[in-house]
């Protein structure tokens, strides 16, 4: 493995050990505020003079920040399918801290996204070395790339236009599909902003080059566009569905795109590229059994509408993406969280971590992120 590679594969490690981690700590704040006060679920906001909370808010922004480096260092097909790990990390924790118990499969769920992960790590493809905004611009308008970013645009266009409104709320492909597909794209263009920044910290500035700024808004559209489908999607349907569908598309259109983009499997040999699959594989189906085996969503409180509204289009859809793409917006929702909190007396801004537990390995974080919800 490059240093390259080794580099970002210790900081998605990190990431996952962070973002998994800082929901357990939150959780632990949030029942200690509850014990001096009312619940968050119930209009209290006592957890943000609770110490603990924000050691687990800290403890996930640091996440989100080496998730987010990672992808400057190592390959998205690298980077991309690590973020299961985080659900080992909260649910191992969740089962000793907070008495959530992990059952036999979950234990086998844990296991094989362990091996699938160690496969994948050892069959990565080398990170190639680009000294310029303008190479990655090349490699984004090759024939290639542009026939799959069109086609990527047409199907997403399809399943907006003709599909949603027709079967977005009976079939769960609809939604997580143009998740998935616009998710890839994100991918690419964080990527190609994450490198330019990089560049510029080295001292060869990148911000004169319209092609940083083309990629920042390409990602900020990709973004928004990710999160509104994927809240219709937990939304309408049940997230320990959603999560393993979303997770599987999600991953596999990014690695499609990445291959065609930076050429990730040139010079690769078949054995190596079919492990990688296998090893893919692999986490996908611990990542099915670990959230097939979790407990059932506790039943939502009805509460102000207006405001459940808010934390659903910003907490829900920013976090379930680990990726996942994307530190600075989520920094920037975590605290329009907090302001929301404490400007306004929400009913329902409790996080419930087992639902995040079992959501992570789906989003941006790698996208893949977590879940809010409230009970």
């Amino acid at each position: 493995m490059s240093s390259s590679n080794l580099t970002g594969f210790v900081l998605a490690v990190l990431s996952s050990a962070f973002i998994g981690s800082s929901f357990i700590i939150k959780k632990k704040g949030l029942q200690l505020a509850s014990a001096n006060g009312p619940r968050a679920s119930v209009g209290g906001y006592g957890y943000l003079l609770q110490p603990l909370w924000w050691v687990g808010m800290i403890t996930m922004i640091v996440g989100e920040i080496a998730n987010f480096v990672a992808y400057i260092y190592a390959p998205a097909v690298l980077v991309t399918p690590l973020g299961a790990l985080s659900i080992i990390v909260s649910a191992v924790l969740a089962h000793f801290l907070l008495k959530e118990k992990l059952q036999k499969m979950g234990m086998l769920g844990c296991l094989l996204c362990i091996v699938g992960s160690t496969v994948i790590v050892l069959h990565a493809p080398e990170e190639k070395s680009l000294s310029s905004v303008q190479e990655i611009w090349e490699l984004a308008i090759q024939p290639a790339f542009l026939s799959y970013t069109a086609s990527a645009i047409a199907v997403t266009l399809f399943l907006v236009l003709y599909c949603a409104p027709r079967h977005g709320q009976t079939n769960i492909l609809v939604y997580t599909g143009i998740c998935s597909i616009v998710g890839s794209l994100t991918v690419m263009s964080v990527k190609a902003v994450g490198i330019a920044i990089k560049l510029t910290l080295e001292g060869a500035n990148q911000a004169f080059h319209f092609q940083a700024w083309v990629f920042a808004m390409v990602s900020v559209t990709c973004i928004i566009v990710q999160l509104n489908y994927l809240n219709m999607a937990l939304d309408n349907f049940n997230t320990a569905v959603v999560s393993p569908i979303y997770y599987a598309l999600f991953t596999s259109f990014t690695i499609l795109a990445s291959a065609i983009m930076f050429k990730d499997y040139s010079g690769q040999s078949i054995s190596s590229i079919a492990s990688e699959l296998c090893g893919f594989i692999t986490i996908l189906s611990g990542t099915t059994i670990l959230h097939s085996t979790r407990e059932p969503d506790p039943p939502v409180v009805a509460g102000n509408t207006s405001c459940t509204l808010v934390w659903r289009t910003w907490m829900i859809e920013a976090h379930h993406y680990s990726n996942l793409m994307f530190t600075w917006i989520r920094a920037f929702l975590m605290l329009f969280n907090i302001l929301i909190s404490i400007l306004y007396i929400c009913p329902n801004p409790e996080f419930n971590i087992w639902i995040g537990v079992a959501s992570d390995s789906v989003g941006f974080h790698s996208i893949i992120g977590y879940v809010y919800s409230w009970h």
